[in-house]
Parts: C-alpha cells; sequence; structure tokens
C-alpha cells in the first residue's frame, strides 16, 4: 500500500461511516500507537485498521470512549483482526476503550511457532517483515513524542504498518500451512485476550507480609554468616588491625574454596552438586548451602518485587511471555511468578484482597497421564484408572511389592524414576537425584522398565524418531525441530532426551492453553478474573460469594480441555478454595 493512502479519523461521524464499510472485509490490519508501554500509565493515541485498499487512523485524543463504541462488532465479532503481538494492542483496547479484540491471527505468534524453536529468529516485526516479505521496515518513527500533535511521517508510519500486516499474513499462514501448525496457531491465537486480561489484572502481594519475610530472611542470613566466619576463619593467615582473622567473602568461591582446605575439607570446586555430598556429615558445608539458598532468594526476589508493586494499581503486574519455550509453556518476568519458592512462607504473601478468595487449581501428574496415554501401556493406564498413588504403585510394580508394603524411600526412587526417565535422564543423572550408585541406579531402570514395557518402547521410539527425523510434535501439531550434528554423540544423546520430553511437555502446554480459552468463556460476566498461570497450575481471583462455584466450573472446564488431547487416560484437577496462594 502506498502511504497516502490513509484516512484520519477525527470526528464521530466519520466513526460510523469507518464501521459501516468495514463490516464486510473478511480480515483487517490492526496496530495502535501509544504514549508509553504501560495501558496504566500511557494513553492510546492512535488506532489502525487497514483494508486492502485504505487504512483508516482514529485519533484516539480526538475521539472519546463513547465515541469509538461502534467499533464494538468490529472488533470483537466482525473481521479477523491481523496484530503483531496483539497482546500489547489488546490491553490497550481493553483499558482505554473497554472494548475485546474478537478473531485474532497474532503475526507474532504465528513467526515463533513458525520458527519451530529455531536459536537466532527474531520476531519484531521490522526482522519478521524481511523475512516473509523481503521488505524493509522503517521503524525510526516507533520512538518519536506520540503525546503531541501528529507529524505526517508518523501518521505515514502507521498507517504503513497497519497494511504491511495484510501481505504478511498471507505469507505466514501459508509458512504455517506448509509445516502442518495451523491448529496450534489457532490455539495460540484463542490466548491472546485471556493472557491480556490476566496481565492487565494483575496479582495481589500483600506487602507488609512480604516485607516481614524479607527481614526474617536477613537475619536468618546474618545469622548463618556468623557461624560460617567463625567456622572458616580457623587458621586464618591474616589478622586484621585489631587482631582477628580477616573475614572471609563469603560470596567468593574462590576464598570458600580456600578456607574450607585449611580446616580440612579440600574441594575442587563449591558447586552445589558437589556441597551437598558433604552437608550431611560436615556442618560448617550445610551452613554454607543454607547461606548461599538465603543470599539467592534475597537478590532474586526480595525488595526486587517491592519495586514492581504497580503505584497506579497497587498490584503485580507480570509479563507473560505466551511461547516462553519451544514446547508452548509461558514464562513471566517482572517478577517471574515461576521462580517463586513453592514453600508456604514465600506463597502465603500472594493474597486475596478482603471480600475475595482465590481459586487454585492445577492439574494432577498431567506429564505422567500424557505419557500413559502416548505409551498405552496397560499396568500405568490401570494406576491411573484405579486412581492410586501412581509413586507408590510403582514401586510395587519394581520391587514386587504390594502397596502398603512400599516405604518411603522406595517411593521416593519409583517418583524419581516415573519423571526422570521421561525427561531422559540415563543411569547417571538417576543416581545423582536419587542419592544412589550407578549400578544400583540401572538396577532400577531395568526394574521400572520390566513393569512398564509399552513406556520403554514409547520412550525409545520418541528418542529415535527425533534423531532420525530431526524434529518433535506435540499433539497438536506443536513443532520443534532440533539443529544437531548427529555424528556428535553429546548431541545425539541431548537430542534423544529432548526427543522424549517434548512431545510429552508439550501436548501438557497445548491442553493447559485450551482451558484458558475455556475458562475465559465460560467465566465471561462473572466476577471472576485470572491473575496467575504457572506451567500447569491456574489461579482465579474471584468475589468471596461465587468461589465454589467457580472453582467446580475451573475444574470441569480444564478437564474438558485435556479430554480434547488425552482419550485413554482419565484426567483429574486438584482445586481449591483459599484466602492465599498456598494449598492447605
Amino acid at each position: 500500500m502506498e502511504a497516502e493512502r490513509y484516512k484520519l479519523v477525527t470526528h464521530p461521524d466519520d466513526v460510523v461511516r469507518m464501521v459501516e464499510s468495514l463490516r464486510q472485509e473478511p480480515r483487517l490490519g490492526l496496530d495502535t500507537e501509544t504514549t508509553g508501554l504501560d495501558p496504566y500509565r500511557g494513553r492510546l493515541r492512535l488506532l489502525q485498521l487497514a483494508s486492502p485498499t485504505t487504512t483508516w487512523i482514529l485519533d484516539c485524543f480526538q475521539l472519546t470512549r463513547d465515541h469509538l463504541r461502534p467499533l464494538q462488532p468490529i472488533l470483537e465479532s466482525g473481521p479477523l483482526l491481523i496484530a503483531h503481538n496483539a497482546k500489547f494492542d489488546g490491553k490497550f483496547i481493553d483499558h482505554h476503550l473497554g472494548l475485546q479484540l474478537g478473531p485474532i491471527f497474532d503475526t507474532y505468534l504465528g513467526s515463533v511457532l513458525a520458527s519451530a524453536g529455531r536459536e537466532g529468529d527474531r520476531h519484531g516485526l521490522e526482522p519478521v517483515v524481511a523475512r516473509y516479505l523481503n521488505q524493509t521496515l522503517n521503524k525510526d518513527a516507533q520512538l518519536s513524542d506520540w503525546s503531541g500533535p501528529l507529524t505526517e511521517n508518523q501518521l505515514e508510519y502507521a498507517a504503513r504498518d497497519a497494511a504491511t500486516l495484510l501481505p504478511l499474513h498471507t505469507a505466514i499462514a501459508e509458512r504455517l500451512d506448509d509445516l502442518d501448525l495451523l491448529v496450534v496457531a489457532d490455539l495460540e491465537f484463542e490466548c491472546v485476550m485471556p493472557i491480556a486480561r490476566m496481565e492487565l489484572a494483575g496479582v495481589h502481594l500483600d506487602v507488609p507480609a512480604w516485607e516481614r519475610l524479607l527481614a526474617g530472611m536477613r537475619l536468618a542470613q546474618e545469622r548463618v554468616a556468623g557461624l560460617l566466619q567463625e567456622a572458616l576463619s580457623a587458621g586464618s593467615p591474616q589478622l586484621s588491625l585489631f587482631g582477628q582473622p580477616e573475614p572471609i567473602n563469603l560470596d567468593s568461591p574462590a576464598q570458600v574454596r580456600d578456607a574450607l582446605a585449611r580446616i580440612g575439607l579440600d574441594v575442587e570446586d563449591t558447586k552445589e552438586s558437589r556441597l551437598h555430598q558433604l552437608a550431611e556429615e560436615h556442618a560448617v558445608v550445610a551452613h554454607l548451602l543454607e547461606y548461599r539458598h538465603l543470599s539467592k532468594n534475597l537478590s532474586a526476589f526480595g525488595e526486587n518485587i517491592l519495586g514492581m508493586v504497580h503505584p497506579v494499581t497497587g498490584r503485580l503486574h507480570p509479563d507473560f511471555r505466551q511461547i516462553g519455550t519451544p514446547t508452548g509453556r509461558i514464562t513471566s518476568a517482572s517478577p517471574s511468578l515461576q521462580q517463586i519458592p513453592h514453600t508456604a512462607d514465600y506463597r502465603s504473601c500472594f493474597r486475596a484482597p478482603a471480600g475475595r478468595k482465590l481459586v487454585i487449581a492445577d492439574y494432577s501428574q498431567i506429564e505422567m497421564r500424557i505419557l500413559a496415554d502416548f505409551s498405552r501401556d496397560a499396568a500405568l493406564l490401570a494406576a491411573f484408572d484405579r486412581g492410586i498413588d501412581l509413586h507408590r504403585e510403582t514401586a510395587a510394580q519394581m520391587f514386587g511389592l504390594t502397596v502398603d508394603q512400599v516405604t518411603q524411600r522406595q517411593r521416593e526412587y519409583a517418583k524419581g524414576l516415573n519423571y526422570g526417565l521421561m525427561y531422559g535422564r540415563g543411569a547417571e543423572g538417576l543416581a545423582s537425584r536419587l542419592d544412589a550408585g550407578i549400578v544400583e541406579a540401572n538396577a532400577l531402570i531395568e526394574r521400572y522398565f520390566a513393569a512398564y514395557p509399552a513406556v520403554a518402547r514409547w520412550l525409545e521410539e520418541a528418542g529415535s524418531r527425533a534423531v532420525e527425523e530431526g524434529r518433535a510434535r506435540t499433539a497438536s501439531g506443536r513443532l520443534w525441530i532440533f539443529s544437531h550434528d548427529i555424528a556428535d554423540p553429546a548431541q545425539e544423546a541431548a537430542l534423544r532426551r529432548v526427543g522424549k520430553n517434548a512431545p510429552i511437555q508439550g501436548t501438557a502446554s497445548d491442553l493447559f492453553k485450551r482451558a484458558l480459552r475455556l475458562l475465559d468463556d465460560s467465566l465471561a460476566g462473572a466476577d471472576a478474573q485470572l491473575v496467575n498461570c504457572i506451567h500447569d497450575e491456574l489461579v482465579f481471583e474471584v468475589e468471596a460469594s461465587i468461589a465454589e462455584e467457580v472453582e467446580q466450573s475451573v475444574a470441569q472446564r480444564m478437564v474438558e480441555a485435556a479430554r480434547e488431547f488425552l482419550r485413554r487416560v482419565p484426567v483429574e484437577v486438584d482445586a481449591v478454595v483459599a484466602d492465599a496462594w498456598v494449598r492447605k
């Protein structure tokens, strides 16, 4: 489209005429220009809608929310909307206009899917246009001042970006079709607005409780540091001006290693895996691990999270990356809620405000259920059919015991094998995870595969298929293409590991995202909002009087979503109503 072919809309009557002209269009390019990246502090400056013949630019400084209400049928239920990173546009349109985006094709997500895990590809609009259309897109005006009078250059830039989305949609859709990715693309596009609304809603943090937690951590760190200084300074050759040993920099691996050597503990390095082997016999090593754990949590979370509490909403608004990994898992940043420790002291700080409750729901052992469904292993399916403790049942199968005879240690071995083998761990990796010897780990693996022979076959076939084809797919068709040198044994072994787990973890992502869409639809109009999601867990904040009703609906829809992908294995969802992000 030529840059001049746009129409600037500043009068309410023109909005109505524009809507009439676009109502029958099968698809429209959609873009926005804003005065900032945060919808709570930035303003919606322009809203662009591009047809094949004209790009309409609506001046949102001249048009009020009521003036733009006629856009509702176009945005919510009309043409397919083509946007690049539609989550951003959707948040501004939702917050400032009170309108939702209906059918979406997100060229950003489409580009990510089509790259199929390939590292190095960039997915901003400029590189995607260059890759798919072989065109140069000048983005200089993006960083200009959008808060004042608009220049001709800014308007041309705004029109060009929106118009470019139409040919870009055609090119990316063709690529997705070639790769058999249209089904998973639709799955992703349907999640854009649920995730956008989750980011807008944010999650409530009890700031005083968090501050008390940090204060306790600092006191504990100081106490452990004192114990360490006393223990590690023994025999120190350097004294301070006051005749006391010079303090050791506990954050310096070299100084800590030298100090350990002076007290008779020679270690090659101070990596945690090595220290854990010594911690049971040496209190100083246990204290060192505790000190590092406290330091890590204070630096990773600590004051950082308090600085992320939004000044307008008083809540945390993480950035959820919808395709955070090649397997489709959602990740988050600013802050990364996935990294919040699972212990009650941390999670209890994430609370529902007065008069509200949290509904917490997650899939029970979903990846093991996917493995059972894929492999059709009779013993594994029977365990799920009976609804018993899978890890205890696995231990009974492996050790020739009844379920009641299984010890806790045997159950832990079985649990480690259930998940470790699914993630492609060999005897050496499992030995470390299970605190066992290599010989013992090999024997346990043999017993495991004897108990679940179809699992052994499926894992072997999945690993071999990944090596032979250089790719893996999930139940929805999500694709991960591997870049590797099969002549390198280490790379081949790594590829086999990924080939075993990628279809399982990716399918878990597929059904989780399907659940997001079903829940967004079923809870529309209710005082219930998704505020957090981690892997296979969803957290809703709801009005207290409807909490139990929402709890039942959430569990039902999550099972319904899983049934679309898993045909044989029963699916269970653990859902609770709570005051904080803690299961009783």
